[in-house]
């Protein structure tokens, strides 16, 4: 079948038929016959190449090279997005109160966000509109934009067969392996295979941008919740770490995805005035290393060190910037996530009942107090925060809070039941009050062993993240790199720029002028994916900076806990000054 002919086929409309999407098993999508111009675009929509069985994923799209240097707003060519190419569907979706509501929307699926890609597969974004709310008209043309990601474990994440708002594929669960029935396929004649690794370990769920639970144990997807709200919903496929092509060559290893989600912010904000929705306000959203990727996005808005990398996809022109970030339990701060995670859950032993090398986990404690100085970071109450009072900051600032504000929801018997089960907790005027030695008691075994991230067999998730070329995996600390080789052994010389570029708090540290303002960062109190300092640091530095952060941890939430989605959606709203308008 030629180009063109593929093209024609794609364009009939559809007739109607019932697909069930998962959530609770409500979620009944019902396509509806496409409007005259409403045209299904698979990947490549915006240009792609004949292949045999389809759409040649590693094909070079054809238009414009945007310059990624500028800062211009508009789209031309390949980039421009095509307002009429959707599909309108209708769905059931059950809000964060446990209302169903119908909602119409118009959904424009994968649309290639480059005219250079490396894989379109992943390389694309899916936009859904919503137009009409239990049968009222809704105007979306100032909404703000949720750009919600996927990634999950720094792995490949996909939309581009999606069948409707929230369907991207969820990657990285526990283990490090695909998760939730996930493709990792990766170019055209190989699949990607996952690592390992020391994974994620137990208690948590899959760690992908659209896997988080609630307080009863539901499944959150942020992606539904901001479209049933009014909001308009950008969901972007990234590469990601397993990516291999037929020669043995990694190509989505760092700094890939966070590249590729610039670029995707890039093509929105590029046609402003074409797609729908206030592109000066985009909210990006995501979970575990899509946290840290939706946190990376909000601190690193326009830096010129992405450049070289949008330059060679032909990313648009315009700012990758994003108005604020949502981030759920973020894996960042990689280089120095093995010390503070010894500092934060050393003492615990593993799910086995043994300890760590208490060697190993002594020296990356101790390694961790100079790291906590040199940041220099103040508290209210408690001045300079160090190694030192590390611990009774988190303990006074987040986790009585958050034991507080739990046990006060919960009904008298309940309440004593549950404090005569953790007696470490003292009950005084309506507050709860621990210390840090019997809060870390509580929680239990820890997920990983040590170090947690730079393993010294290069098994970690995250050293296959700092591959490179044919190269699957490396150490990206030194002591962990010392620790397998020579005393006087050197990183990469490529590697500290590629770290850079995938750390949050390196932009912070520069105070970079375009990054997010406003911030909402959560994390369960139980998550010992990484340490809790990770959130405490990158919350604080944001306040230091007189930034808006809206930071905290749930009371026993394991890892992709998301037990106040309905205060999220109320807080977009909020700190973008968006009221929902009904259509004319």
């Amino acid at each position: 079948m030629s180009f063109t002919e593929l093209l024609t086929l794609l364009s009939r409309p559809n007739y109607v038929r019932d697909n069930e999407i998962s959530g609770r098993g409500r979620d009944i999508v019902k396509h509806r016959a496409v409007k005259r111009r409403s045209v299904v675009l698979g990947i490549g929509a915006t240009a792609g190449v004949a292949a045999a069985g389809g759409f040649a994923l590693s094909a070079q799209a054809s238009g414009e090279s945007g310059g990624s240097g500028a800062k211009a707003s508009g789209a031309s060519g390949a980039l421009a997005f095509d307002k009429d190419a959707y599909t309108e569907l209708t769905t059931t979706i059950t809000d964060a109160a446990g209302d169903e509501h119908e909602v119409k929307y118009h959904f424009y699926k994968a649309i290639t966000y480059v005219t250079k890609p490396v894989d379109e597969k992943y390389q694309s974004l899916n936009v859904s509109v919503p137009v009409e709310i239990d049968g009222k008209a809704v105007d979306a043309t100032g909404a703000p934009i949720l750009l919600a990601n996927s990634v999950g474990g720094y792995m490949p994440s996909s939309v581009a067969e999606a069948t409707g708002v929230g369907g991207g594929e969820m990657t990285g669960g526990p283990g490090g392996g695909a998760a939730g029935g996930a493709s990792a396929s990766a170019s055209p004649s190989t699949s990607a295979s996952a690592s390992s690794g020391n994974g994620s370990g137990s208690g948590g769920v899959q760690s992908g941008g659209n896997a988080m639970v609630d307080a009863q144990g539901e499944m959150v997807n942020l992606g539904k919740l901001a479209l049933v709200t009014g909001y308009v919903v950008v969901e972007p496929g990234a590469r990601g770490r397993t990516l291999v092509d037929s020669d043995g060559t990694y190509y989505g290893t760092a700094p890939a995805a966070i590249v590729d989600l610039k670029a995707a912010v890039r093509y929105v904000r590029a046609n402003k005035g074409r797609i729908p929705g206030n592109t000066d306000r985009i909210v990006s959203s995501g979970t575990s290393a899509g946290g840290a990727l939706s946190a990376l996005l909000g601190a690193s808005g326009d830096s010129p060190l992405y450049d070289k990398y949008l330059k060679e996809l032909g990313a648009a022109d315009a700012s990758d910037a994003v108005f604020a970030s949502g981030d759920w339990c973020p894996i960042t701060d990689l280089e120095h996530a093995d010390m503070a995670y010894e500092w934060n859950w050393g003492a615990n032993k593993l799910s086995s009942g043994s300890l760590v090398d208490r060697t190993v986990s002594k020296e990356l404690s101790t390694a961790f107090a100079d790291y906590q100085a040199s940041l220099k970071l103040r508290a209210k109450g408690f001045g300079t925060v160090t190694a030192r009072n590390l611990d009774e900051y988190l303990v006074k600032t987040y986790l009585e809070p958050s034991a507080t504000k739990y046990l006060a929801a919960l009904s008298d018997s309940d309440r004593a039941t549950y404090l005569a089960a953790n007696t470490f907790i003292t009950w005084s005027g309506g507050r709860a009050a621990f210390s840090w030695a019997d809060f870390l008691t509580h929680v239990g075994a820890r997920k990983k062993d040590t170090p947690a991230f730079d393993a010294f067999d290069l098994s970690s998730g995250e050293n296959n993240l700092f591959g490179t070329g044919t190269t699957k995996a490396r150490h990206f600390t030194l002591y962990s790199l010392r620790h397998e080789g020579s005393a006087s052994a050197r990183l990469p010389g490529d590697l500290p720029g590629k770290i850079d570029l995938m750390n949050p708090m390196h932009f912070i540290a520069k105070r970079n002028p375009a990054r997010s303002k406003h911030w909402w960062i959560r994390v369960g109190t139980k998550d010992s994916d990484t340490s809790l300092t990770v959130v405490g640091n990158l919350a604080l530095s944001l306040e230091n900076l007189g930034d808006d952060v809206d930071a905290f941890m749930y009371w026993d939430g394991a890892h992709g806990s998301n037990e106040d989605p309905a205060d999220f959606m109320a807080w977009i709203a909020e700190v973008t000054g968006y009221k929902m308008r009904s259509a004319k």
